[in-house]
């Protein structure tokens, strides 16, 4: 189960929009996020000298959410490197340690389980080459590393970059999430609600070609999955390729089905609770 835990950013300039940092209160890792325009002004900060893990992103050609994942003894200088030879970034995230005592197999290890995490929750597109090795990394060590990283992911998450996070998570209270099913127009469409929205599920299908009275957003959004490879149609169906995550259920039904509708009563849980009713009975339960 996730732990309360409190996070404290701080605006060193005083902007919103301008470079933040980010740390746990009881643990030693900080986080910077760091506008590219402002990547001179994080170079004047000592942490900028500091080993450190890094992650920058922005968008691919394609328009999909793109992710580089490094690490450095001197993080800064290897991010300034970064500012003439990587187009697609326009954000970095650097993770330092509060007390400056993590040595190069620290973040090396780090970077190594990042991009296999990243990889396996497939939000990102990774603009990484080839994956960093597995260094030998002494167990003690090795513990330590994954507490830190597990600290990393839960502040770039909270920052606004989820890049270590799976779509979907284990509920809390009941072990596995439970799924839910949007079965009408010879559509079969299979999905978890999180609280992101709806994770439909790849394999799910809709009509090939959208209703003619479907809007014009749906239109354009089932054309994007396809120009990103997310989705394609396959057997005379619209079908989705990968696991994607959709803002709302009635987003993700419109867009999978072709047409106009209120995916708040068309997804529905194996007994045959819709969407609302099933948020209605969570809100009706008495509090714990």
């Amino acid at each position: 189960m996730g732990i309360p835990q409190t996070i404290q950013i701080f605006l060193p300039g005083g902007d919103p929009a301008g470079i933040r940092m980010a740390e746990i209160t009881t643990r030693t890792v900080r986080v910077f996020e760091v506008p590219r325009t402002l990547l001179s002004e994080f170079k004047a900060m000592p942490e900028s000298k500091h080993v450190g893990l890094y992650f920058l992103f922005g968008e691919s050609t394609a328009g999909l959410n793109e992710a580089y994942i490094g690490q450095s003894g001197d993080v800064g200088t290897r991010i300034k490197n970064h500012d003439g030879s990587k187009e697609f970034w326009s954000r970095a995230l650097i993770a330092v340690s509060l007390t400056n005592s993590w040595t190069s197999t620290h973040v090396s290890y780090m970077e190594w389980q990042a991009i296999r995490q990243a990889t396996a929750a497939g939000r990102y597109e990774l603009s990484n080459r080839n994956d960093a090795s597995n260094p030998h990394t002494p167990a003690p060590l090795e513990a330590d590393c994954q507490e830190y990283l597990q600290t990393i992911s839960v502040l770039v998450t909270t920052l606004g970059y989820p890049v270590m996070e799976p779509l979907v998570h284990p509920s809390h209270a009941a072990g596995a999430p439970e799924m839910i099913f949007a079965n009408v127009r010879d559509s079969e469409l299979k999905g978890f609600s999180t609280p992101e929205g709806v994770v439909v599920l790849a394999g799910s299908h809709g009509r090939a070609e959208p209703a003619p009275s479907a809007a014009a957003s749906i239109r354009a959004y089932r054309g994007r999955l396809v120009e990103q490879g997310i989705a394609g149609v396959q057997n005379g169906n619209y079908t989705l390729l990968k696991d994607h995550l959709f803002g709302s259920p009635s987003t993700a039904a419109a867009v999978l089905i072709g047409a106009n509708i209120n995916g708040r009563v068309t997804w529905k849980n194996s007994a045959g609770l819709t969407y609302q009713q099933i948020e209605d009975q969570k809100l009706a339960a008495p509090s714990p």
